[in-house]
């Protein structure tokens, strides 16, 4: 889950800080590896969006950590577009359903292939991070063809997963036309 935060401290010199989390509680130990922008050192007092794991120790420490004003608030935003999207394509299909051009078992359909998509880029995404077996991008892929594809979108934005790489997003949005397709072709019966 990414948090929001600000590096309260920072000791240059030493490459570490702390973060404390804008919604209160413990400051989280972040190493200045932990920032995605190697090009932009820390100076301190800046906002920041960061993921939380524990060391050996048990003691937690930020990874994956994004300025503010970097990518982050339009990643935040792009989650926020995606999360509409899906919404209002699952609202356009269940209005479809209600006044009889589609059967209920569509939007089901929708909304467990999404539902399955999520979790399935989430656990992708851990997976990715913690150097474990992956899911592979075939199957992403499929997921979304099925119908899964507004999860899929939502998921790739919430864990800014799958995004950067150019030949998996046109393969995903090749699908989502795909999909697209087929749903107005069963409207049209």
């Amino acid at each position: 889950m990414r948090l929001r935060g600000k590096l309260t401290k920072w000791k240059d010199d030493g490459g570490y800080g702390f973060i404390t989390p804008i919604r209160g509680g413990r400051q989280v130990f972040v190493h200045v590896k932990a920032f995605t922008n190697q090009h932009r050192r820390p100076v301190g007092n800046e906002f920041v969006i960061y993921e939380t794991v524990s060391d050996d120790t048990g003691r937690l420490r930020a990874e994956h950590v994004e300025f503010l004003g970097d990518d982050s608030i339009n990643a935040e935003a792009g989650w926020t577009i995606a999360l509409t999207i899906a919404f209002l394509f699952l609202t356009f299909v269940g209005v479809a359903v209600f006044m009889g051009q589609l059967p209920f078992v569509v939007p089901a359909l929708y909304v467990v292939f999404s539902l399955i998509s999520f979790l399935a880029y989430r656990h992708d995404k851990l997976a990715a991070q913690q150097n474990q077996w992956r899911t592979g991008e075939g199957t992403l892929i499929l997921l979304g063809l099925l119908g899964g594809w507004p999860g899929a979108f939502v998921a790739q934005q919430f864990f800014h997963h799958k995004t950067k790489k150019r030949s998996f997003q046109i393969a995903f949005w090749l699908t989502v036309l795909l999909n697209c397709f087929g749903l107005v072709q069963l409207l049209s019966l």
